[in-house]
């Protein structure tokens, strides 16, 4: 008599709590502080802190969308109502890469990393995403940011395309169908 292999299913970490808001316009101050570190811009844009007046005009901009799309990058906020950084989707806004596509995306202050914020706010941001009649969402990821890759696994995302960015880095687009 031979057994049989069962397959075990690894443990499931048990994800924070967390809560997604519309950004105000004192969060362009709030997202400003909070990604103020070249770590934390590492694998976005030119790798170095933005200022005040981008994320005053992305604030504004993430309103919009959710006035007219329902759905924009929130504001995260940790169990205590602390921000921590952002989530949510919005459409593509650059002329390459996966144009016409719904994005979601994160950026957390530093603090916040490894604890699973940004696995939680973005399953909560797939939920509200599919809730307003999005079918398909990509995530542009630069292939060394290996924390990125690994929420995009951990949300059944698959690889489908690699872009060579403007500023020369190259980036994986995964994608998910809701």
């Amino acid at each position: 008599m031979t057994k049989q292999a069962t397959k075990q299913t690894p443990p499931t970490k048990t994800l924070p709590a967390v809560q997604l808001r519309v950004p105000t316009h004192e969060d362009a101050f709030v997202w400003h502080r909070l990604f103020d570190d070249p770590e934390v811009m590492e694998f976005f844009g030119t790798g170095t802190s933005a200022e005040l007046s981008v994320y005053e005009e992305l604030t504004a901009r993430q309103r919009r969308h959710d006035a007219e799309l329902g759905f924009c990058l929130w504001t995260l906020l940790d169990a205590d109502g602390e921000p921590i950084g952002f989530t949510g989707a919005q459409p593509w806004p650059n002329d390459w890469g996966p144009r016409g596509e719904i994005e979601i995306g994160w950026r957390l202050t530093r603090t916040a990393w490894g604890k699973g914020y940004a696995s939680a706010a973005a399953q909560a941001t797939l939920e509200r995403v599919r809730a307003a009649g999005v079918r398909d969402v990509v995530a542009m990821v630069d292939v060394r940011n290996a924390r990125s890759v690994a929420v995009t696994r951990r949300l059944g995302m698959e690889l489908a395309e690699t872009f060579t960015t403007p500023t020369k880095r190259e980036a994986h687009t995964f994608r998910l169908t809701l």
